[in-house]
């Protein structure tokens, strides 16, 4: 467990991180992160749409190689990015700032 809290510190310290979510398979939040305002809001519509897209996602790899799992999904928009890592207990959403320098 405190590997798991050093983890989630180490990324919240990360300068361009604007927040975190943890989920269970069944959409619920179990962990939460934001550094910015009216999160609770956004952190429903991320959970509920990134679930949506995470199942997708893994159907598409599974039907290319049904041997094959999705175990990352890198997404990026004009203003963020959002790194997802489903595993078998949970799903971890990172949401993280595009700097000036394009990373």
């Amino acid at each position: 467990m405190a590997d798991i809290e050093s983890t989630l510190e180490r990324i919240k310290k990360h300068q361009d991180v604007l927040g975190y979510l943890i989920l269970s398979h069944d959409n619920r939040i179990i962990r939460e992160f934001s550094a910015l305002p009216d999160s609770e809001n956004q952190h429903s519509v991320y959970a509920k749409e990134i679930t949506e897209l995470t199942a997708k996602a893994r159907s598409v790899v599974r039907d290319l190689n049904p041997q094959n799992d999705l175990t990352f999904l890198r997404m990026r928009t004009k203003t963020s990015e959002v790194l997802i890592a489903p595993e078998k207990e949970y799903v971890l959403i990172v949401i993280q700032a595009i700097t000036k320098d394009g990373v």
